[in-house]
């Protein structure tokens, strides 16, 4: 393997950002370019494990082959199989083995996992066995198909396919499994917020040292926790969820995570039971309805939720929230909330906003 590793990291669309800058933060490489839903980048350490620690990425890849796609009917399919003489497949295990410290050797298989954008005359499935077949061939290994035989056994190797309309990209996943499925994800309740995208929030929140940070609406836990392993220095962490599964589910993920500064209690996060000026971060996804539906005083009256963030953050506080749409922000900037940040992101294909908000500050009556 050349000593210029690259890579590609995946993510949920809109966040390509923060990925990109936490690729940088962790100095793992260079990013060499950005696009749909991907980051490549050119690693600093062909070698460094720190490309497995990605909290914004959904997935990690060896970046095997690219070209320009041969076009959008059946015919383009030999195309796609020619990736595979392109992309010296036996490097890219040895690679991906020495990373994940396993012994040297072929995989007991392959299976591939296709996607693309536009329309196409052959499906994903057509895709993947197209480069499935000549990877397996090329290895001497049998290909599992996912038309047919479903979900790959564990110990293949993952390979992705994807077409962005202008280029066919083949890569091998580093993980034997997602980094977006993580390992304290024990518990969930509806709503439960993608792990990545809360990784992204908490980014967004700019968490330091000796701050509070509070989840109103905690629901499984996901934000803190997410916050808390990549801020443990942060003094506190509070989360609140006026359901009792929510809580039960956010105790068990933080026992599994270990992250035992986690503190959840029952309330209702119309009326919380905090002093006020007390919290310096406010990492949420609120239940506008559109998964769960408010209850209590948020059922009531909506509107009270935004003064009660403005009543329990200090005057140099942040508020990072994911909704639906930007209507509530009215509500928020009349309560003293004012939007320093809005984006947005796209959720298995449905669109959503993360909105950073700081507390209007008093104007001089000088």
């Amino acid at each position: 393997m050349r000593d210029d590793a690259r890579f590609v990291a995946r993510c949920a669309r809109g966040l390509e950002p923060q990925l990109a800058a936490e690729i940088l933060q962790l100095e793992l490489g260079s990013v060499t370019a950005v696009g749909h839903r991907s980051v490549r980048f050119r690693a600093a350490r062909p070698y460094d494990t720190g490309v497995t620690s990605l909290r914004t990425a959904d997935d990690v890849f060896l970046l095997g082959a690219r070209s320009p796609e041969a076009g959008t009917t059946r015919a383009a399919l030999p195309a796609l199989a020619a990736l595979v003489e392109k992309t010296a497949p036996e490097g890219l295990l040895h690679h991906r083995n020495a990373l994940l410290g396993h012994p040297a050797g072929t995989p007991p298989g392959v299976e591939v996992s296709a996607s693309f954008l536009g329309r196409r005359t052959f499906n994903r499935y057509d895709a993947e066995d197209a480069v499935g077949n000549a990877l397996a061939a090329r290895l001497g290994v049998p290909y599992h198909p996912r038309r047919t035989a479903g979900a790959p056994p564990p110990d293949y190797a993952a390979w992705r396919l994807t077409l962005d309309g202008a280029e066919a990209t083949l890569m091998l996943r580093i993980t034997p499994r997602p980094l977006h499925r993580r390992p304290y994800k024990q518990a969930t309740v509806p709503g439960s917020l993608h792990p990545p995208l809360a990784a992204a929030m908490t980014r967004l929140a700019d968490i330091r040292p000796g701050h509070t940070v509070l989840d109103p609406c905690c629901g499984a836990g996901t934000l803190l926790i997410e916050a808390a392993l990549a801020h443990p220095e942060a003094a506190r962490y509070q989360g609140y969820d006026i359901a009792r599964t929510a809580r039960e589910a956010a105790r068990t993920n933080k026992k599994t995570a270990a992250t035992d500064h986690i503190q959840i209690h029952k309330a209702d996060a119309g009326r919380l039971p905090l002093p006020p000026a007390t919290v310096d971060r406010v990492v949420c996804n609120p239940p506008w309805g559109t998964q769960v539906g408010p209850r209590a005083r948020l059922a009531q009256s909506p509107t009270a939720w935004w003064r009660e963030l403005h009543r329990v953050l200090t005057s140099t506080g942040t508020a990072v929230l994911l909704l639906p749409n930007p209507t509530p922000l009215a509500p928020a900037i009349r309560s003293g909330l004012l939007p320093t940040h809005t984006q947005r992101i796209h959720l298995a294909g449905t669109p959503a906003y993360l909105v950073r908000l700081d507390p209007e500050k008093p104007r001089s009556t000088a």
